[in-house]
C-alpha cells in the first residue's frame, strides 16, 4: 500500500472513532438509566470497537514506514499484528459481558424502558449500519487488511443491537426481566464470534497460509505459450502485500534475454489480476520433451 493509500485509511479509522465514541456513550448512558444490561452490554461492544480503532491508527502508523535496513520487506505485518490486538480485546470484552449477564441471573432487575431509549437504539443500529458498509467498501476499494477486519467487528453490533431493542421490547410488553441477561450472554457469543474470525484471518497472514488458490496463478501463467509446465506455486501475505514464488519450465533453447522478459509479462499478467505491488519470484527450469 503506498503511503498516500495509509494516509486515506488513517482518516477513515479516525472518523470511525468518533462516530464509535458517540455510539457507546449513548448506549452505555441509557442502560444505565434504565438498568439494561443488554444495553450496556451492547454499548461496551461499541466502546470495544472506538478501542479497536485506536488499535488500528497505531497498527497503520507502523505500517506505513518505509523498508529500512532491519526490515528490508517493510513493515506492512504491524497491519496484521493490530488485527491480532482487536481479536484479543473482543475476547475480554466477551468475557467481561458473561461476568455481568451471571450476576444478573442471580438478582434480576426490570429495565425501564422508555420511548427515548428505544429511538437512542434505533439511531445508534443505523450509524452502525452505515460505519460497517462504508467501512467494509473502502477497505476492499484500498486493499486495507485493517479495515475489513474492523468492518466485520462492527458489522456484528448490527445484529447485537437488534437482539436488544427486540429484548428491550419484548419486556416492554411483558415478558420476565431475566430475557435482558440471556441476550447478554448471545451478545458475547457475537463478539465471541466475531474475534474469532478477526483472529482467523489475521493468524493466517503471519503464519504465511495460502493467499491465492495456486490453480489460479497457474491458469495465469499456462496461458503464454512459451511455459511448458509450471509448479511449487506458493503464495503467502494479504492482497494488499502478496508475495508469489513457482517454478516454470521453458524450452532450453529460450535465451537469457527472451526468458528474462517472460518472467516480467508474467509477473505483469498476475498484478494485472490481484494487485499491482505483488511481488513475484520465478524460478526457471529447461523443460525436457519426454
Amino acid at each position: 500500500m503506498d503511503k498516500n493509500n495509509y494516509k486515506k485509511v488513517q482518516q477513515i479509522l479516525f472518523t470511525i472513532l468518533l462516530a464509535n465514541i458517540m455510539v457507546a456513550a449513548l448506549k452505555i448512558i441509557i442502560g444505565s438509566i434504565i438498568n439494561s444490561a443488554s444495553l450496556v452490554a451492547d454499548g461496551f461492544h461499541s466502546l470495544s470497537d472506538g478501542s479497536s480503532n485506536v488499535v488500528g491508527l497505531i497498527g497503520i502508523f507502523f505500517a506505513s514506514k518505509p523498508e529500512d535496513e532491519d526490515h528490508p520487506y517493510g513493515h506492512n505485518k504491524y497491519e496484521t499484528l493490530a488485527g491480532l490486538f482487536i481479536s484479543i480485546m473482543l475476547f475480554f470484552a466477551a468475557g467481561k459481558i458473561i461476568l455481568n449477564a451471571v450476576g444478573r441471573f442471580k438478582a434480576p432487575i426490570i429495565p425501564e424502558i422508555t420511548l427515548e431509549s428505544l429511538m437512542v437504539l434505533i439511531f445508534t443500529l443505523i450509524v452502525n449500519i452505515a460505519v460497517s458498509i462504508i467501512e467494509y467498501r473502502k477497505g476492499e476499494e484500498l486493499n486495507s487488511q485493517i479495515l475489513i477486519s474492523d468492518s466485520k467487528h462492527t458489522k456484528s453490533d448490527i445484529f447485537i443491537s437488534l437482539g436488544v431493542l427486540a429484548t428491550l421490547i419484548g419486556v416492554k410488553l411483558g415478558l420476565p426481566p431475566i430475557i435482558d441477561p440471556m441476550v447478554s450472554l448471545v451478545v458475547a457469543g457475537f463478539i465471541i464470534h466475531a474475534g474469532y474470525e478477526i483472529y482467523k484471518e489475521n493468524s493466517d497472514v503471519l503464519l504465511d497460509g495460502v493467499a491465492i488458490d495456486s490453480e489460479e496463478i497457474k491458469k495465469i501463467v499456462m496461458s503464454f505459450e512459451e511455459v511448458k509446465d509450471v509448479h511449487k506455486i506458493r503464495s503467502r501475505g494479504t492482497m494488499n502485500n502478496l508475495n508469489i514464488d513457482l517454478h516454470i519450465m521453458v524450452n532450453s533453447s529460450l535465451d537469457v534475454e527472451k526468458t528474462h522478459k517472460l518472467v516480467h509479462d508474467i509477473e505483469d499478467a498476475i498484478k494485472e489480476k490481484y494487485n499491482k505491488n505483488l511481488q513475484l519470484i520465478a524460478h526457471v527450469e529447461p523443460y525436457e520433451e519426454e
